[in-house]
């Protein structure tokens, strides 16, 4: 019988660490460092992908991500020998979606002429905000106007663009989001990332929710207003809400993150990368030490990894559950069950489906525009482990 993971997809995801700044929101593994030997780095990430290599040998690959920290900060030489060292050791798919993020601030035209000459074919820049004020609350330290630009130049190199957005930002109303959100829309692009600004513990922006001096924030009356303008205005030009938070039109999906939807493997590499690797026919959990010289001292003795753990069964189908459903295209209750060793709580999907949070059908189990609002409360429904 085939794996599991063959019915999401294989995947290489590559973390760089490294940022210009710290944005007051992120609880990404992400650090600022006044100096960087990208040789040494280089060196490094080959190294690491030999070895996977020789643990997933003659697995088709279906993705490659460069993300961070800002991975747009790598010189475009290490990008080009990362990339052709990967497609030196797995065979790939034909249309190898090769995927690297940006910030405006650190582009320039010539740089992404070199990663599309690396062989980078779609580029994700997190822009966040359209206005100054908003990016200055935020810790962005790019300009609206530099955001801009940089998209021009990315749309002029690549032919897969998409950029990130977050609403329910301090003091931000309804119509201001609506009429920023219609901004983004006229750029003509073909994939939105939007994200609800979450309050994330052990973040600056966490600290200071905590004392009660992070103010602004909208009621969650509001911000749920915002989640449906976004889903109505993106639907009315024909980005489609394919994920809770991703927007697309038709075959401009993020095929990369849909290996993670679709509870595929996929293998994780650089500091704090997470990973699932089915390795003879069992799945197992990767974590690698999130100290960028930790791991790159680690990386010379094969050593950097400080986690991998066999994930059972059952958590591999609340793990399924969990991922799977955040798509509007839903999931296959057969192959949920084949990971628990048992059907779906009927009782419970029964209900969900009287009160319209879910749609079923013998072969497919999806939940509705109501109830991806309310994600965790139909999960928590359903989640049996």
């Amino acid at each position: 019988m085939a794996d599991d993971w063959e019915n999401g997809g294989f995947g290489l995801y590559l973390h760089w660490p490294f940022c210009q700044a710290k944005c007051p929101y992120c609880d990404f593994n992400s650090h600022v460092a006044r100096s960087i030997d990208q040789n040494a780095w280089a060196q490094a990430y080959l190294a690491q992908l030999q070895v996977y290599a020789g643990l997933t040998q003659g697995r088709v690959l279906h993705s490659v991500f460069f993300g961070g920290g800002t991975p747009s900060l790598m010189n475009p030489d290490v990008v080009q020998a990362i990339i052709a060292e990967i497609r030196r050791l797995w065979p790939v798919v034909n249309d190898l979606e090769i995927t690297l993020e940006a910030n405006p601030s650190s582009v320039e035209a010539g740089r992404f002429a070199a990663y599309a000459d690396a062989g980078v074919n779609r580029i994700s820049i997190g822009i966040q905000a359209l206005n100054d004020a908003d990016l200055h609350r935020l810790g962005r330290i790019h300009t609206a106007a530099e955001a801009l630009r940089a998209f021009d130049i990315a749309r002029n190199q690549f032919s897969r663009v998409s950029f990130d957005l977050i609403y329910a930002r301090q003091n931000q109303t309804l119509a201001q989001w609506q009429a920023e959100l219609a901004q983004a829309l006229d750029l003509a692009i073909d994939h939105l990332s939007l994200y609800q600004l979450t309050i994330e513990d052990g973040t600056a922006f966490g600290d200071r929710y905590a004392r009660g001096t992070l103010r602004g924030l909208p009621p969650d009356d509001m911000a749920a207003d915002m989640y449906q303008a976004t889903q109505d205005l993106c639907g009315a030009t024909g980005l489609l809400g394919y994920e809770v938070s991703n927007h697309a039109r038709p075959g401009a999906e993020s095929r990369h993150n849909k290996v993670y939807w679709r509870y595929g493997d996929y293998i994780g590499i650089g500091p704090g990368a997470h990973g699932r690797l089915t390795l003879d026919g069992q799945r197992y959990g990767t974590v690698h030490w999130s100290a960028p010289d930790k791991w790159l001292k680690a990386a010379q003795t094969n050593t950097t990894e400080h986690i991998r753990d066999a994930i059972s069964r059952a958590d591999q189908a609340d793990e399924f559950l969990m991922m799977g459903l955040r798509l509007t295209e839903g999931i296959s209750p057969a192959r949920y069950a084949h990971l628990a060793g048992h059907p779906l709580p009927e009782k419970n999907l029964r209900y969900l489906c009287d009160i319209g949070m879910v749609e079923t059908s013998h072969d497919n189990i999806r939940v509705t525009d109501a109830g991806r609002m309310v994600l965790n409360g139909v999960l928590k429904e359903l989640i049996t482990g």
